[in-house]
């Protein structure tokens, strides 16, 4: 029999089973581990297996030991501080980082300092579960919050292989581990995306990963769908085009329903719940392709109603020129069409207005305040000029002139019109793999970097095929660390550049996953004082 219960919680006692305890080495955990062992004839379990998710500091270590050693039959920290999202993606999960790292409000106090140690801990954890020590390099910039937190990475990884089992500090691994600041890259935060676990996240109301849907027919019931990695569907489909989604799935339930002809011409999801009980063998199947079908068709019906006209706008302003190439010579006559459109929402207004600032590198004070006016924003105007604590122009200024990254030439690849935009952390990746990156731009905060073989990881286009996964065991990692909320298009980038690269994989992480509407939301939260901020745990 297995139970899964909260340490925290009064539970029954079951004295003739043993218990393993996942648990952070905390005062509150400890005390209740402590509590169910506190006499021996009133124990609650048999016995303890204690396995602590980070380093647990001598005096907790010392309080068990004098209160309940006796009963505890192995005891080990196996660091683990972070949540595995994805095959590809971590997070942290510290909710409150964007605030505790950007908000002014936090300037004279040493929040942002701790939050940079905790951040700086849970990561090394990654690395040691990893079994990498990487060359830890961050990019340079306007603020020194990536400096600060390779810093404390590297100094962390020291003492973490320093301390490990065999009392020896590790080598440098063949790996890198690059931190970059949100500020990198502000144009991935707010465009919309049209690939299918983007789009679907921007669009759709999920929370916590779960779909919620209704069955077709005048009783329909509501059903929910969670989204994740068991879902071979969902992970063949999250990063490709909504056009090829669209095409895609309903051929996948035409290949069913072809092995009884039950269906000819266009399928429907009427005809769909039909099918699934005719061939109940295909049920399971069945139902997690009209589940992506429901997600897929709404998505675009909002695309249609509204998104298909912004998108246009969005990918000339952010790329600077136009689907045909040419130059956009005027970015406010670009934006206008989309500000003076009343059926667009304000959050989706204020998307673009950001999109015209990070082009422009910044506006007059002046024409910022019309732009508020005219929009009428003004309760949400600090959603635009908050961007400032992230070290984004909103205001331009001769002085500070962002330095942008020199960008791929993509011209030769096959895109949609609206969906022209790459994300720069691609371009990072692919740069970082083929050693290409600025040492002066990207300086290391190890005292000995690895050598970091570029060429050894080279393009899918250039190498004859092996197993990739075989080929990656013995070869580089990439772990991209972003401060401050990594994006579903990011996240696609490092699957596939590791797809391209295949010596080489990439993986991605960040204190916590964005969609456009919660960063903006988070930026409008930054000068509120701590108290009044409502903070979205994951």
């Amino acid at each position: 029999m297995e139970v899964v219960e909260n340490v925290y919680k009064n539970r029954e006692p079951v004295p003739h089973m043993k218990a393993i305890y996942l648990i952070t080495p905390t005062k509150k955990s400890v005390d209740g581990l402590i509590d169910d062992f506190i006499t021996k004839s009133c124990s609650r379990y048999k016995a303890a297996y204690v396995y602590f998710t980070d380093f647990c500091p001598d005096s907790l270590f010392n309080k068990i030991k004098s209160s309940c050693a006796k009963s505890i039959k192995k005891c080990k920290e196996i660091n683990i501080s972070f949540f595995p999202y994805e095959s590809q993606v971590f997070i942290l999960n510290v909710p409150d980082a964007f605030y505790r790292c950007y908000s002014p409000t936090l300037e004279k106090t040493k929040e942002k300092d701790a939050v940079m140690q905790v951040m700086a801990e849970q990561i090394v954890t990654l690395c040691a579960t990893l079994d990498e020590n990487p060359g830890v390099r961050y990019k340079s910039g306007p603020s020194d919050r990536a400096s600060k937190l390779a810093q404390l990475v590297e100094k962390n990884l020291e003492n973490y292989y320093r301390t490990d089992e065999k009392s020896q500090i590790k080598a440098k691994t063949h790996s890198q581990l690059i931190i970059i600041d949100r500020a990198f890259d502000p144009v991935s935060t707010v465009l919309h995306e049209l690939t299918f676990q983007a789009m679907a996240y921007d669009l759709l109301p999920i929370e916590n990963d779960t779909y919620k849907y209704k069955t077709e027919g005048s009783a329909g019931k509501e059903k929910e769908a969670i989204l994740e990695e068991d879902d071979d569907l969902w992970v063949k489909m999250r990063h490709k085009h909504i056009a090829d989604v669209i095409e895609e799935i309903p051929k996948l339930l035409k290949e069913i329903s072809s092995k009884k002809k039950e269906a000819e011409g266009k399928l429907s999801l009427s005809a769909l719940s039909q099918l699934m009980k005719r061939m109940p063998q295909y049920r399971k199947e069945i139902s997690k392709q009209v589940v992506h079908l429901n997600i897929a068709e709404d998505c675009m019906s909002k695309f249609k109603s509204n998104i298909e006209r912004l998108c246009k706008t969005e990918q000339d302003l952010a790329l600077g020129t136009d689907a045909e190439g040419q130059k956009v010579k005027d970015s406010m006559r670009v934006l206008l069409p989309v500000l003076l459109n009343k059926s667009h929402e304000s959050y989706d207004k204020i998307r673009a207005i950001l999109l015209y600032i990070f082009s422009t590198n910044g506006t007059t004070q002046e024409n910022l305040e019309k732009l508020i006016q005219n929009v009428h924003i003004e309760s949400d105007s600090d959603m635009i000029r908050n961007w400032k604590y992230l070290d984004v122009p909103v205001i331009s200024s001769f002085a500070v002139q962002q330095h942008k990254y020199p960008r791929r030439d993509r011209s030769s690849e096959e895109t949609f019109q609206l969906s022209r935009w790459t994300p720069v952390i691609k371009d990072v990746m692919e740069d970082a793999i083929e050693n290409k990156l600025d040492s002066k731009d990207w300086p290391y905060s190890s005292r000995c970097p690895p050598t970091w073989n570029g060429s050894g990881a080279v393009s899918a286009r250039q190498k004859p095929k092996g197993s990739s996964r075989e080929e990656r065991k013995s070869s580089a990692r990439l772990i991209i660390f972003v401060i401050g909320g990594v994006t579903y298009s990011e996240m696609r980038c490092a699957y596939e550049v590791s797809e391209a690269y295949k010596s080489c994989e990439v993986v991605i992480g960040s204190t916590h996953i964005l969609t456009p509407k919660r960063l903006l939301d988070e930026v409008k939260s930054l000068t509120k004082p701590k108290d009044m901020v409502s903070i979205k745990d994951e």
